[in-house]
């Protein structure tokens, strides 16, 4: 049994406003990349108001800094689906969408399986890898941590 699943928090910088023309690719493709996420194997659960999609949640105070978060039951399902999917096309374009950003814009932790991530304990995490680079508490898809023991806790 997994005790453990991988939480993911991402932030992007984007161009302008949701409604914009700018941003019309980006948000036209939403329901298909978030419906593929869902029926995803390894998908647990992602942050989504009740319209299905995270771009309206402003956890910054920058309301372009956009939010998403997710728990997969692996870093193999997570990568799966952003790497092997049509999600890949969606990072392919960014650079259409979303600026660089120059600080930790992307972490991956473990969590008790059942356990669903807050917006603020996402954001801590990129604080933690800013701060301390990768760890067992928040680290990247380059720099991977394997599950904790079943002993510890890794929230």
């Amino acid at each position: 049994m997994n005790h453990f699943h991988l939480a993911q928090i991402n932030i992007a910088q984007a161009r302008d406003s949701m409604e914009s023309e700018t941003m019309k690719g980006f948000v036209d493709r939403l329901d298909e990349i978030n419906a593929l996420a869902d029926k995803s194997p390894g998908f647990v659960w992602r942050l989504q108001t009740e319209e299905g999609d995270a771009t309206s949640i402003q956890a910054f105070e920058d309301p372009n800094l956009i939010v998403n978060m997710s728990v997969w039951e692996s870093i193999e399902t997570l990568k799966h689906y952003v790497y092997k999917t049509a999600h890949v096309e969606l990072i392919r374009d960014r650079d259409a969408w979303f600026s660089k950003i120059k600080t930790v814009h992307q972490t991956l932790w473990w969590v008790p399986a059942g356990h669903i991530p807050t917006v603020s304990e996402g954001k801590e995490k990129l604080a933690i890898l800013q701060s301390n680079g990768p760890s067992q508490q928040a680290f990247t898809f380059a720099k991977p941590f394997p599950q904790p023991n079943t002993e510890h806790t890794a929230v």
